[in-house]
């Protein structure tokens, strides 16, 4: 069964490069993402609470993106991407998250979480 791709924008008031910080390293993923993060290399392992989940990272480009790939659907094309986008005329930025739901009546609650999880980020920053 394929998987439903969505992509979100956020404006957010911030550094490219200081954004590109809490979505690369463990310690900034901790801040807004996840409880506690560990790295070995390309394979991240996110911990909640009682639940763990491992991504690793495809593809990385400082200041500008990175997407992690969840272990448990290597058998899929499904992503998470963080994308950081500066308009060339007006200088602001943007943070772009594409992912998959499982399916189309997932998505609307896919966003939600994204939108919480943005939002903690923008917190976290003072943004």
């Amino acid at each position: 069964m394929s998987k439903v791709k969505f992509e979100l924008e956020f404006p957010i008031h911030a550094s490219p490069s200081m954004l590109y910080q809490y979505f690369a390293t463990p310690a900034g993923l901790e801040e807004w993402f996840a409880d506690k993060v560990n790295s070995r290399g390309k394979l991240i392992t996110f911990f909640w609470d009682d639940s763990e989940e491992e991504a690793k990272i495809i593809t990385k480009k400082s200041d500008e993106r990175i997407k992690f790939k969840w272990t448990e659907s290597e058998d899929d094309d499904s992503y998470f991407e963080f994308k950081i986008q500066v308009d060339p005329l007006t200088k602001d930025v943007a943070v772009i998250v594409t992912d998959f739901a499982d399916d189309e009546d997932d998505v609307e609650e896919a966003k939600m979480l994204w939108e919480n999880q943005i939002e903690e980020l923008k917190h976290t920053i003072g943004a």
